[in-house]
């Protein structure tokens, strides 16, 4: 098959995960999801309560995940050597710009101090930039002055545009798990307002998230950590299985969209994952067929650390001044069976492992646009020691 055809074929592949669940739904329904096509996602109704079986069963998978990152040589990883760090570099003029922006606008949030209008209304914006700059900073000054702003302004300014779409995607397929989230103040601004709003909320996600994949490669033992592990290389078959697994999981999601809630963190990886694997293009899971997990395991560490901070900032919104609305973009859960246990959250405790897959969608949505647009999408070739290097 030539490059037009594997790309159309991908594309395909990448159609399918959009337009299965729709179809799931018409079968399942003979009509669309209600709350279908309202943007922000609006509350719909009440899920089932809580189920015992799928409780036990996402936590013994999550205890799973969990002893797998953190005793990797369990699962057969061999003890780590750590590189040594590059020489250390000032911290950067944007570093010292985003600790103070980070800081007021986090107040603001929490404390709804108003001057001539409700500021804390605009807060999330700048709160989420301010936390990126100083994530970056940290990795200049720890990375021998490079990082995604310093050393690839480029990569970086097409990663805040895919950001932007990719998040709008799961904002559609959330129609289709009949709004595992909504936004209960998303009335606050106008319709115009609140879409340009909502798109400048989102151009922060996947710049987040590299941001703490960056600042975790920094970290000498923890970037070796996974780096020798088991060897997965999957026959062209089984690629082909997955592939067809996910699209099935996609077309369930809207036929069944209470048991097969989760199928939106999940269904990504199988079949974009897949895809692009059979067409000839490197992602993030080429790297487990040397046995290197560190791509997959810190992109999915650094995307439950951004959503720590994410959950936290919307509890505190709404938790301090719980009558009167704070921020348009605050958002609430409506999941099934296992919703429960919420610490300063409002996710379940349960939810936080839907960071980890989230993480390796985000990354294979990005490895998505870079083989369709052509452009540069590695972050890793950040990362070299120079040669005058401190231990």
């Amino acid at each position: 098959m030539n490059q037009i055809g594997r790309k159309l074929a991908v594309l395909l592949v990448f159609l399918g995960v959009v337009y299965l669940p729709l179809l799931g739904n018409l079968v399942a329904t003979r009509g669309l999801p209600q709350g279908y096509g309202a943007f922000p996602a609006r509350f719909v109704a009440d899920p089932p309560g809580f189920n015992l079986v799928y409780f036990l069963g996402f936590s013994a998978f999550a205890l799973f995940i969990l002893l797998f990152l953190a005793f990797p040589r369990w699962f057969g990883f061999r003890r780590p050597v750590s590189s040594p760090l590059p020489v250390k570099k000032p911290y950067p003029w944007w570093f010292w710009w985003g600790l103070p922006v980070t800081a007021v606008s986090w107040a603001l949030m929490w404390s709804r101090l108003h001057v001539y209008f409700p500021l804390e209304h605009y807060a999330f914006v700048p709160l989420a930039w301010g936390m990126i700059a100083i994530l970056d900073g940290l990795v200049f000054h720890r990375n021998g002055g490079r990082s995604l702003m310093a050393s690839k302004p480029g990569v970086f300014k097409l990663m805040i545009l895919v950001s932007c779409l990719s998040w709008f995607l799961f904002e559609f397929l959330n129609f289709f798990v009949l709004e595992n989230w909504y936004y209960p103040n998303s009335t606050i601004f106008s319709d115009f307002g609140t879409i340009v709003w909502f798109f400048l909320g989102y151009t922060t996600v996947l710049t987040g998230i590299f941001e703490w994949y960056s600042l975790a490669k920094t970290i000498p033992w923890f970037a070796a950590r996974y780096r020798e592990g088991p060897k997965v290389r999957p026959p062209r078959a089984v690629l082909i299985i997955a592939l067809l697994v996910g699209l099935g999981l996609a077309f369930g999601m809207g036929y069944f969209p209470y048991p097969l809630f989760w199928g939106i963190w999940v269904s990504l990886v199988p079949t974009l994952g897949s895809a692009l694997i059979l067409a000839g293009k490197t992602t993030l899971l080429d790297d487990l067929r040397t046995g290197d997990w560190t791509k997959v395991n810190l992109i999915a560490i650094g995307t439950l650390c951004n959503g720590i901070f994410w959950e936290l900032w919307n509890f505190g919104s709404n938790w301090f001044h719980p009558a009167i609305p704070t921020t348009p973009g605050y958002w609430k859960y409506s999941v099934p069976y296992v919703n429960v246990v919420h610490l300063f959250s409002e996710m379940p405790l349960l939810g936080y492992w839907g960071y980890l897959f989230f993480g390796l969608n985000c990354w294979v949505l990005w490895n998505l646009a870079s083989y369709f647009f052509g452009f540069d999408d590695q972050v890793d070739d950040l990362f070299v020691v120079d040669k005058g290097s401190e231990s």
